[in-house]
């Protein structure tokens, strides 16, 4: 990359252009999309059910579940932001987190890099502070998952990968 210039940028995204020189020597100008990290949990109960937010995605217009994500705050760690993210969003508060994955779900285009967490319990301490943030909450069946994704009733990269890899661990784990 020789180069790279702003085209627009607020809070939550920059916009740039980008001088790239390919391999072949060749230069060509690529859009690329920089934003904050990213951190999400795959809480999953004792009857290996999963939590999930039924969402609505404008751009896409598509009606899906999520695991539940957010930014990371300035100086917040990932595993700290994953917890503030379930809390707010789902009303759910995380028992000990574990790194699930990494996993940068469009790197061709953006920089976005999610940290996803793993919890065996949570406890309800009430509604969700961000109640917009979803239409509803459930606990879904692990098993399910891949019906559901089959169903495109789950299609976010990052919640397909996390779903898939959790239920992965936990099979291997049971």
């Amino acid at each position: 990359m020789h180069s790279e210039q702003s085209l627009y940028a607020d809070q939550w995204l920059d916009i740039r252009l980008a001088d790239v020189e390919l391999p072949s020597g060749d230069r060509i100008d690529h859009r690329v999309i920089r934003t904050g990290p990213g951190a999400g949990v795959v809480a999953v109960n004792e009857q290996r059910e999963v939590l999930l937010l039924w969402r609505h995605r404008f751009i896409t217009d598509t009606w899906a579940y999520e695991i539940p994500m957010g930014g990371i705050d300035p100086g917040e760690d990932p595993a700290s932001a994953a917890a503030r993210e379930l809390e707010e969003e789902t009303g759910w508060r995380p028992g000990p987190l574990r790194p699930l994955l990494y996993v940068e779900p469009s790197n061709g285009l953006m920089d976005a890099r999610h940290h996803i967490f793993i919890t065996n319990t949570a406890v309800h301490i009430g509604n969700p502070t961000e109640a917009f943030e979803a239409d509803h909450t459930a606990w879904i069946p692990l098993a399910k998952v891949p019906d559901m994704i089959a169903a495109r009733q789950i299609v976010g990269g990052t919640t397909v990968a996390a779903l898939l890899y959790a239920l992965t661990e936990t099979t291997i784990r049971a």
